[in-house]
C-alpha cells in the first residue's frame, strides 16, 4: 500500500508552534541581562528578541515570544550571565 501526503511546508514564524513545547520555558532576568544577544543567536526559533528599549544598566532589553518556544533551553545555556532560567511549564 502507498499512501501520499504533502503538506504545506512552514516555518515557526508562520505557524505558531510553542504547543509543542516539552515541560520547560525560558525565564529572562531583565536586571541580569547585558543585552550581548546570545540568546537571539542560539536560538533555532528566533524567539528571542531585542525590543530596542533599554534596561536600568544601559543594556539592550530583550523578550521572548512563548508563541513559538520549543523548550529546548539552548538560550539559558549560552547567556554569559545567566539570566535565563529555564521555568517548569504548568499546563
Amino acid at each position: 500500500m502507498k499512501i501520499k501526503l504533502t503538506a504545506k511546508p512552514g516555518t515557526t514564524s508562520e505557524i505558531k508552534t510553542g504547543n509543542w513545547r516539552e515541560q520547560h520555558y525560558p525565564e529572562i532576568d531583565h536586571e541580569k541581562c547585558i543585552g550581548c544577544g546570545m540568546c537571539d543567536t542560539v536560538c533555532p526559533e528566533g524567539i528571542c528578541f531585542n525590543t530596542g528599549e533599554k534596561n536600568k544598566a544601559g543594556k539592550f532589553f530583550y523578550e521572548k515570544d512563548l508563541d513559538y518556544c520549543k523548550g529546548c533551553g539552548l538560550c539559558a545555556e549560552a547567556c554569559p550571565v545567566k539570566a535565563i532560567t529555564m521555568r517548569e511549564e504548568k499546563k
